[in-house]
């Protein structure tokens, strides 16, 4: 999978002169970290939606996000038993790139919210996700302009 991500930023790279952002969503966004650590020039910026922080045995898998250098945005529900908010405050602790979290509140790890807490906040699942595209464009806007 990295070598296939990593084949097509370079494809993209190639054929592009402005900013590019690694977008991924569960592995995807774990891929893109990878391949952020592999490639030159290095991508603009990352966004992990529902980052799968801990393995399917229980492993803590931040190791990519230590080594990181590349700004990256986290966005992660609440309620994501793949990435413990408290598992990955340790982990952003450690990091050195620029790093941004976005929760959504009662989010699973797909970022849905249940309809009880939908009704209970006065929301719609249309507004989280537009919550979260307010997000990533506040975090792309500093990252480019050298703050994030």
């Amino acid at each position: 999978l990295v070598a296939a991500h990593r084949g097509a930023y370079e494809s993209a790279r190639a054929r592009h002169t402005g900013p590019v952002v690694l977008v991924g969503k569960s592995m995807g966004g774990r891929i893109g970290c990878h391949v952020a650590l592999e490639v030159e020039p290095k991508p603009d910026a990352l966004v992990c939606l529902g980052y799968p922080l801990i393995g399917q045995r229980g492993d803590v898998r931040d190791a990519v996000l230590v080594a990181l250098s590349t700004p990256v945005l986290l966005v992660q529900g609440t309620r994501d038993a793949l990435c413990p908010l408290d598992r990955l405050a340790a982990v952003r602790a450690r990091m050195t790139a620029p790093n941004e979290l976005h929760t959504v509140e009662h989010g699973d790890h797909s970022l849905l919210v249940t309809k009880t807490a939908l009704r209970a906040q006065g929301k719609t699942q249309d507004d989280v996700d537009a919550a979260v595209i307010v997000a990533i464009e506040r975090f792309l806007a500093a990252a480019f302009a050298g703050g994030a």
